[in-house]
Parts: structure tokens; C-alpha cells; sequence
């Protein structure tokens, strides 16, 4: 079984070398027009010039950044441009891309330069010259993170200036992106800012009032004030009532110091009974110390005025920054792209290219060349072996050609 697939195979080599044998005069000849031809196209057709600008991000602060701590810039690396690739996040270059290849720009593009003219397309549908602008634009972000724009055209100069047009419209149609992002993010800080202040004036004149209607300044101060007052008078209550004792023992309920030390025990004992009521006349004027009966509600309330007016504070010194960062952002007008390399006329064309040309002008000869004398081959054992499928094969061919023309 070997030696007869060897034995079909060599046939089939020796049967493969006679045929390239037999047309090697056709051979040589269709691949030398072949070649030539696509040679001296190469030669003759329009020159073509590329010139290429290369740009970077300009570092800049923005919102995402200033709330997370991630710089715009660290945002652009390679890696974390490998990272957004596979989350489908896009990054700043991704925006310019978009920009570069937006309606806005190709329109401004074509008509400013007359790509109509220099396509020789005067006549044709606007969105083929668009498709043909589109074949003549290369944009490509490199490893280091910089962008690369790259215009063909036939004049060397022309390609250079529209390069370079490309990079002043992509700052300007950027900027006013900015801009009007950054103007969307002022009016919405502004409102939450104006509702912060409108918050802490509430809480402050409720505070306010609350201290009016209570006499309070500072709840908890004036707790521990009572508190320590209080038990100053419980303290002198308790040695009087000592006293009052000691006394009434010694000297009987009609002494006159038996008396006036019960006297003095029933006033400090009406004095706690004003404080813990709050209607002491000390507490009225001076409103410094709290009735005991009151200060569990009053506490409360203060605390929940206060929480509140202290959460609003903490508020405004978070949004102030960025209220001021909003409206510093929605006025500036600095360039967003950095040029690395700025384009210049290009002395070499760029295409088309006579080595490209003549290498597949030699290849795809060869191949049709082989195609055409096996074909031709085929045909003809076909039509000596059996004339019938011959006869068969080339009148379906003929139908063919016939219903297409």
C-alpha cells in the first residue's frame, strides 16, 4: 500500500514538471508581462505622501480624579489602557479617535482641503469621498501612549498641513467638550452647593431660636453646670439637715436654733424644688443652669440640631473645593493635546511602493500562470478521455457567460 501511494505521488511530480515543461514558454512570458505591467504601474501611478504628527495627553485635574486620587495621566499608561480594552472602558486617546473620525471634523476636512478635487471625485456621492478620506487616515495609539496621526495625500506639503489641521481641530473640538462637560458639572455642584448653604442658614436660625426659646447656649456645658450646682446645694441641704438634728436633740423643736436651723433646711429644700422645675428666680435671669425636669428633651433636640448643622459644615468643605474647580474648569481654555512630533512635508512617497508591487505582480502571475496551463491541461485530457463531460462542462460554461452578459 506504501510503495503504491509513493508510486502515485511520483507520477503525479513528474506529471506536474512535464506540464511546467511544456508551457514554460507561455510560463515565462505571462509572468514577465504580469510583472512588468504591475512594475511600471507602480512607476506611473499618482505618488502618494504620508506625513504623521504625533500627539499626548496634556495632564489635566478633572472631577473622577480629584474624588478617587487617580491622575488623569496615570489613566492613559499603556496598562491601564490594556485594562480599559478589557473592561470596554474608554480612555482619552479612545475620545480623540472618536473626534478625529467625527462627521464635524471629516466635513471641515474635506471641504477646507477640496478632497473632492484631489480624489477625482467631483461627481461622486458624498459618502464615498468620505469612505476614500477615511482609506487615507491612519490612527494609531502606540505602546508609550501617544497617538499617531498619519495623511496621505499627493502633495507632500498638503499632507503635512492637514495633519497638523487635524491636531488644532481635535484641541478645539475637544476643549469645547471640556468645556461644556465642565459647565454641566458647575451648574450641578452650584445647585448642591447653593441647597448646602440654604441648609446650614436654616439650622442656624433654628438654632438660634432654640436657644432663645430655652435660653441655651451650650447643652451639654450647662448640664454639667446644673449638675455641679445642684449638688452644692444637696451637699449644704445635707449638712444643714445635720444640723437641724444635732440641734433638736440637744435643745428641744422650740429653741430658737432648733427654729431657725428648720428654717434654713426648708429653703434650701424649696431651692432644689425651683431648680428641678425650673422656675427659680436665679435660672430666669442668668439662664445658665438647666431645670433637671427639662434637660433629657432639651439635650435631645440641641443634639439633633446640632448633628445636623455639623454634617451640613462637613458638606461645605467638600463641595466648596470642587464648586471653585468647576467654575476654574468651565473657563479654561488650554490646550488638551500635547504635539510630540509635528508634521512636516515627507521627501519619500509612501506608496505606491515599486518592490511591493513588483513582488506580488511576480507571485500572483505565478499562481494564475499555473492556474491558466492546469486548467488548460485538465481540459484537454478531459476532451480526449471523455468527450461527453467535455462537452458537458464547456457548454454549462457558455450558459453562464451568457446569462451574465
Amino acid at each position: 500500500m506504501t510503495n503504491q501511494n509513493e508510486t502515485t505521488i511520483g507520477q503525479t511530480f513528474i506529471e506536474f514538471l512535464s506540464i511546467l515543461v511544456k508551457y514554460r514558454k507561455f510560463l515565462a512570458i505571462f509572468v514577465f508581462i504580469i510583472t512588468l505591467g504591475t512594475s511600471i504601474y507602480a512607476i506611473l501611478a499618482p505618488k502618494w505622501y504620508k506625513a504623521t504628527v504625533s500627539v499626548f495627553p496634556a495632564e489635566k485635574t478633572d472631577f473622577i480624579s480629584t474624588l478617587t486620587g487617580i491622575s488623569g495621566i496615570a489613566r492613559n499608561l499603556s496598562a491601564s489602557r490594556g485594562l480599559s480594552a478589557l473592561t470596554g472602558s474608554p480612555t482619552e486617546l479612545d475620545k480623540y479617535i472618536a473626534i478625529l473620525k467625527s462627521a464635524t471634523v471629516t466635513d471641515d476636512i474635506i471641504k477646507n482641503f477640496n478632497l473632492r478635487e484631489e480624489y477625482n471625485m467631483e461627481d461622486d456621492y458624498y459618502e464615498d469621498v468620505v469612505r476614500e478620506w477615511q482609506k487615507k487616515l491612519d490612527l494609531n495609539i502606540e505602546d508609550e501612549g501617544n497617538l499617531t496621526i498619519s495623511v496621505y495625500s499627493r502633495d507632500p506639503k498638503k499632507a503635512a498641513d492637514i495633519a497638523n489641521y487635524l491636531v488644532e481641530r481635535l484641541n478645539q473640538v475637544n476643549t469645547q467638550l471640556s468645556v461644556t462637560n465642565a459647565k454641566s458639572n458647575r451648574e450641578f455642584i452650584e445647585k448642591r452647593y447653593k441647597q448646602n448653604l440654604e441648609d446650614i442658614s436654616n439650622l442656624e436660625n433654628t438654632m438660634k431660636e432654640f436657644q432663645q426659646k430655652y435660653g441655651v447656649i451650650a447643652v451639654p456645658e450647662q448640664i454639667e453646670a446644673t449638675i455641679k450646682s445642684m449638688s452644692e446645694i444637696y451637699l449644704e441641704m445635707y449638712k444643714t439637715e445635720i444640723q437641724f438634728n444635732v440641734i433638736k436633740q440637744n435643745y428641744g423643736e422650740e429653741h430658737p436654733l432648733t427654729k431657725s436651723a428648720k428654717i434654713n433646711l426648708d429653703e434650701l429644700r424649696k431651692k432644689i424644688n425651683q431648680l428641678n422645675i425650673g422656675s427659680d428666680l436665679s435660672q430666669k435671669d442668668s439662664k445658665l443652669l438647666i431645670p433637671f425636669k427639662e434637660a433629657p428633651k432639651l439635650a435631645n433636640e440641641y443634639l439633633k440640631i446640632y448633628r445636623n448643622l455639623e454634617i451640613q459644615y462637613k458638606i461645605l468643605e467638600f463641595i466648596q473645593p470642587l464648586y471653585e474647580q468647576a467654575k476654574v474648569e468651565e473657563v479654561r481654555n488650554t490646550p488638551s493635546v500635547l504635539i510630540l512630533d509635528k508634521a512636516g512635508p515627507p521627501e519619500k512617497k509612501a506608496k505606491p511602493r515599486v518592490r511591493i508591487y513588483f513582488l506580488l505582480g511576480l507571485v500572483g502571475s505565478i499562481i494564475s500562470g499555473l492556474f491558466i496551463v492546469f486548467t488548460y491541461e485538465m481540459f484537454e485530457k478531459l476532451k480526449k478521455n471523455d468527450y461527453q463531460k467535455f462537452e458537458y462542462l464547456t457548454g454549462w460554461m457558455k450558459f453562464r457567460r451568457k446569462n451574465q452578459i
